[in-house]
């Protein structure tokens, strides 16, 4: 009894070719592997244009800080920060 059933299992191994197993475990692990490599690439590319063109901080805000610092900023040093923090993006 135990025989027959067995073989009757490794009957039912021998029905697929023996490319199918190697394919269906490797194709959906290399696709994982390529999205979420290309996936990060583009969110990574799609992050540093929002932050390049709109800014964390605003001139305003910049004012503000000043006046809570008790000082009054030039307009040259506002856009002194401003063109800080626009290179510290671009790196």
């Amino acid at each position: 009894m135990l025989t027959l059933l067995m073989s009757s299992v490794a009957d039912t191994s021998t029905d697929l070719p023996t490319w199918v197993l190697p394919v269906v475990i490797i194709v959906p692990i290399v696709t994982l592997i390529i999205g979420g490599l290309l996936g990060f690439y583009i969110a990574t590319k799609v992050f540093k244009k929002q932050m390049r063109e709109n800014p964390p901080i605003t001139a305003d805000q910049i004012r503000a800080m000043y006046a809570q610092m008790g000082r009054k900023p030039s307009e040259q040093q506002i856009q002194q920060i401003m063109n800080m923090m626009k290179n510290q993006g671009k790196k």
